[in-house]
């Protein structure tokens, strides 16, 4: 189209400004194409259609405005809005009955708990009243701290709702790791509970706090939440009752107008690579994206009930816990606690009692559950469930194909999410019962998502079957604008490497119906007598081991090759034969890879250390690979600290 009246002709043909944002659910593959074609070649014009779905208190001046080359990226400018009102508001006038969110309790004998969608906006007015009347306001940055509870999302959306940015922290990390949040974006408030339950243990979240708050002088005040009615130390000046502060609060609370590329929240990385990283994202692009992206990848329906098993303190919790459900007004449960408590089925007996439609979860979740006795599936009715979902990292064949056949009863269709902390919003994903799915595949870049595969030598790989290193080439409304105090870093980890390019760190694989899967980190990548190995399909062979529960695979210096591979597995039982075990690992890996994939050594382990989001600490092993035991760094926010020393020893008594 060349005409003057390009974008009002466009409008008319393509019908992109819709009324509602169920108008852009995208219903089957000629919806999925035209959608994608429309991203790709009017891009504002795409994402002004669907943002025109929201409700705005003044409408923006320009769609986009981004250079890479600083980088700066900006959406909606100048656009003015309240995340809280999308989320809240308008579901509390037009459905004020439907559910928002069904609470289980860590204990299935305590009772669940419902918040319709005026309930839940009414606490939230509560609460943010009471954050205003200890003087929050509009840019302060608020720590949460807490267990898996209701008032968890009701604090997050009273922070948003008063203009706060909150930064929550899982309720599971070190004194040390949260002050060092708290002290790097300077906190003034810290909400957190008593304690928390988490299967049969109680964490003292009050106690880490109050030991935390030690190193933290910007912190003016603590609300403590009673969860677990645990004995505490109390700091009169300094900590508030939850109930106290909120009592006498009136349930209206005038949201804050919030331009759109103000900051709605800062959220750490785990740090698996270094230092954690305080990514910033910001209201509009955010809330854009993740409603339209929950609402296809999941393919919800407004009578569905949706339930991921995430814990808030991550960006999944953020983006499809919260804000993503909350934004089209779906239905979903939280969960306080663990797949193991009080058996291994509680899982699937929460998924019968709620009636549960679309599920989300980790692969390290599912192969957990995978070494278990099948009778805690199987005592359960899991025929309401229509979707299957997988995040956190690449799923490996073996996991997929029990999710599939045991949980899905071999008809239920997986997405295998990709997408970061960074990115804010699902990237790859197929879409159920619209796209093809592929086991171990994230499939294909969602409408505007622009991807593309390069070579070592940063050169674009045009065929249609590649491999080499994940880029994105063009913005996306929900991408993190900024490492918080530390824009440079930002530049230098992102932005740097490839000229006006988005480099998320993670090598992909191509295949040649353009289906990509993420091969693993771009630094798991091991050079060996020459050959690019990435450690992901080899771990998926060592997986495909029937006595094998998982595997972790890194590099280690080799004066012949350059570089070996070195490869830490957990057996499901123990076994006396352990050379018998580790050639038939071998001799997997050297018929679906090829010999240069074998490992020189393979090392029987009880478990692998891993960050409390369930990612393996890749950085600890490959300092055991190297024999750098002496510089493991801090490992005290690790989820089993101790496996460290267990496997150092291992280690030792090999040598």
């Amino acid at each position: 189209i060349t005409i003057d009246n390009k974008k009002n002709l466009y409008i008319e043909k393509k019908n992109i400004f819709m009324k509602n944002l169920e108008d852009y659910k995208i219903k089957n593959l000629d919806d999925f194409n035209n959608q994608r074609k429309m991203a790709a070649n009017e891009p504002e014009l795409f994402w002004s259609g669907i943002a025109s779905t929201f409700q705005w208190n003044k409408k923006w001046k320009n769609t986009l405005k981004y250079d890479w080359s600083i980088p700066n990226t900006e959406w909606f400018v100048e656009g003015k809005l309240n995340i809280t009102e999308n989320c809240l508001d308008r579901y509390a006038k037009s459905n004020p009955d439907k559910k928002a969110i069904i609470w289980e309790a860590n204990d299935p004998n305590e009772d669940f708990k419902v918040f319709t969608y005026k309930e839940l906006l009414d606490e939230v007015c509560k609460f943010s009243n009471g954050l205003k009347r200890i003087g929050v306001k509009k840019g302060d940055r608020i720590c949460i701290y807490m267990p898996m509870i209701p008032e968890l999302t009701i604090a997050v959306l009273a922070c948003a709702r008063v203009g706060a940015i909150h930064s929550v922290v899982f309720a599971g990390f070190s004194s040390v790791a949260l002050a060092a949040r708290i002290n790097d974006s300077s906190c003034s408030v810290i909400i957190t509970s008593d304690g928390g339950f988490r299967g049969n243990k109680i964490t003292p979240l009050k106690k880490i706090c109050d030991q935390a708050l030690k190193n933290c002088p910007t912190i003016k005040n603590c609300i403590v939440y009673k969860r677990t009615s645990e004995k505490i130390d109390w700091f009169k000046n300094r900590d508030i009752w939850w109930d106290d502060l909120i009592s006498g609060s009136p349930d209206k609370c005038e949201p804050t107008i919030m331009n759109s590329e103000d900051t709605l929240f800062i959220l750490y990385t785990s740090g698996s690579t270094g230092k954690p990283k305080g990514m910033v994202h910001t209201c509009g692009g955010y809330m854009v994206y993740t409603a339209y992206t929950f609402m296809n990848v999941f393919q919800y329906s407004q009578n569905d009930v949706y339930w991921c098993t995430a814990d808030i303190g991550w960006i999944t919790g953020h983006s499809y816990m919260v804000y993503g459900p909350l934004l089209v007004g779906a239905t979903s449960v939280h969960f306080e606690g663990v797949p193991s408590y009080p058996d291994w089925g509680r899982f699937w007996q929460v998924c019968q009692k709620h009636k549960v439609n679309q599920f989300y979860t980790a692969p390290t979740a599912i192969r957990s559950l995978a070494k278990q006795p099948i009778d805690f599936v199987n005592k359960y009715n899991l025929s309401s469930l229509s979707v299957l979902g997988s995040v956190g990292e690449p799923i490996n064949l073996e996991a997929w194909e029990w999710y599939y056949r045991n949980i899905g009863k071999g008809k239920l269709p997986i997405v295998d999410t990709w997408w970061q902390t960074e990115t804010g919003g699902i990237m790859i994903s197929s879409i159920p019962k619209v796209t093809k799915q592929k086991p171990t595949y994230a499939t294909t870049p969602l409408p505007g998502v622009n991807a593309e595969i390069v070579d070592n030598n940063g050169n674009l790989i045009e065929e249609s079957s590649a491999e080499g290193i994940l880029l994105i080439n063009f913005p996306w409304p929900s991408i993190a604008r900024t490492i918080y105090g530390d824009h440079d870093r930002y530049k230098n980890v992102y932005f740097s490497a490839y000229k006006n390019k988005y480099f998320p760190g993670d090598g992909a694989l191509r295949d040649e119906n353009g289906m990509y899967r993420i091969t693993g980190r771009v630094d798991d990548v091991v050079i060996v007598s020459g050959h690019n190995l990435g450690t992901a399909p080899i771990e998926n062979s060592i997986n495909e081991h029937p006595k094998v529960v998982e595997s972790a695979v890194v590099g280690y210096p080799h004066e012949i090759k350059g570089n070996a591979l070195m490869a830490f597995i957990i057996l499901y039982d123990k076994t006396d034969d352990n050379e018998s075990i580790k050639k038939e690992i071998n001799d997997l890996i050297s018929n679906s890879i090829g010999p240069i994939a074998k490992p020189e050594k393979v090392i029987i382990v009880s478990g692998l250390p891993k960050t409390r989001s369930g990612k393996i600490m890749r950085r600890i092993l490959r300092k055991f690979a190297n024999n750098d035991m002496e510089n493991l760094g801090d490992t005290s926010t690790l989820l089993n600290p101790e496996i460290v020393n267990e496997i150092e020893n291992t280690l030792k008594s090999l040598n």
